[in-house]
């Protein structure tokens, strides 16, 4: 089978030949493994691996032109090194210092769908035929954060409502206006859709679930329908301890639950399975604060086949790392888990 019909299958409920992997890793960690394995690309790197990897197809920027290390928000960005590589940080949130919907409305330019220009996406689709494609989606809380500053966001939905719901609507509405235009561009052929929000925390939901009912649920539901409306199906990243929510997640028609942090409270794999794997794609799982960049060889091979066991019990799993790999992660642990996975999620 290819990598596409692979990911289609565990979709459908079929048996696939073997288990998909995925992957998902930082520039510098990527880097470090292709040294390794003495491969010339990226693409290279992940064949060698085996790797099932989706294929994300975006619309190249086209809008007003841009200085350096800013974006169409007017975010500013800088390159913060921590030891094994950098982020990239906003360091400038262009709707901080506004106190009304008015305000921001008399001084501040919204990106609009027109700065995107989908007209060539066919041809990213057709190099990549093998592979699941992936275009469109939203994850607007995310970027208000960094228009309005992580403190303010938070502070936004419980003191300026009418700012939260102005600015996140604002954002959902260009998400759906831009996913909609990569959908008509590609015409049946994106088969998922990422519609996320980071809503968990190590222990807990950051967000109360009736801020998470209020601001995002009807925003992620209209994304949602358009995604399923083209034939693709919704890929939901929700970082940390996000089980509180997860049900209602599921009732929106989510397809797929990523990236499965079970060492957070209440995400436990045997609890994640029961309750949600008859419903949905399970994706991730392969921990990534101890087992892959401080576990042995061994461990990897263990959980790799502990999530097998778990989390593929009767199929509808995609094992891969539950965040981005980190530069620090020995190489010899990511080539443990994808020969594991290789070997193992065949039988």
């Amino acid at each position: 089978m290819t990598s596409r019909e692979r990911w289609l299958a565990v979709f459908a409920r079929q048996k696939p030949d073997r288990v998909p992997t995925d992957y998902w890793a930082t520039p510098e960690a990527t880097r470090k493994f292709m040294r390794h394995l003495g491969c010339r690309t990226r693409r290279q790197m992940l064949d060698r691996l085996h790797v099932d990897y989706e294929v994300w197809v975006r619309p190249p920027y086209v809008g007003p032109p841009l200085p350096r290390m800013q974006d169409e928000f007017g975010r500013k960005f800088r390159s913060v090194d921590y030891g094994t590589g950098a982020y990239r940080e906003c360091v400038h949130f262009p709707l901080a210092g506004f106190e009304s919907v008015a305000e921001i409305e008399r001084n501040y330019v919204w990106p609009t769908a027109d700065w995107w220009d989908s007209s060539g996406l066919a041809a990213q689709v057709r190099k990549n035929e093998t592979h699941p494609i992936r275009g469109g989606g939203s994850e607007p809380f995310l970027i208000y954060k960094e228009l309005r500053g992580q403190e303010q966001a938070f502070v936004d939905l419980v003191e300026n409502p009418e700012i939260a719901h102005y600015g996140l609507g604002k954002l959902f509405d260009l998400a759906y206006e831009t996913s909609a235009r990569i959908y008509e561009a590609l015409p049946g052929r994106v088969d998922i859709s990422y519609v996320a929000e980071d809503m968990g925390g190590q222990t807990d939901l950051m967000l109360s679930v009736r801020h998470i009912r209020e601001f995002l649920l009807p925003g992620m539901k209209r994304m949602i329908d358009l995604a399923h409306q083209a034939g693709a199906r919704v890929f939901h990243h929700n970082d940390g301890s996000c089980w509180r929510i997860v049900p209602e997640m599921i009732d929106l028609g989510i397809d797929l639950l990523n990236p499965l942090q079970w060492r957070c409270p209440g995400m436990e794999r045997e609890r994640l399975k029961r309750d949600f794997g008859g419903t949905v794609v399970l994706h991730g799982g392969m921990d990534n604060q101890y087992t892959l960049p401080f576990g042995t060889v061994d461990e990897v091979r263990r959980e790799v086949e502990d999530n097998l066991r778990i989390l593929g019990a009767g199929g509808g799993y995609i094992l891969a790392p539950c965040h981005n790999i980190q530069a620090l992660t020995p190489p010899e642990n990511v080539l443990a888990m994808y020969e594991a996975a290789y070997e193992l999620g065949r039988t």
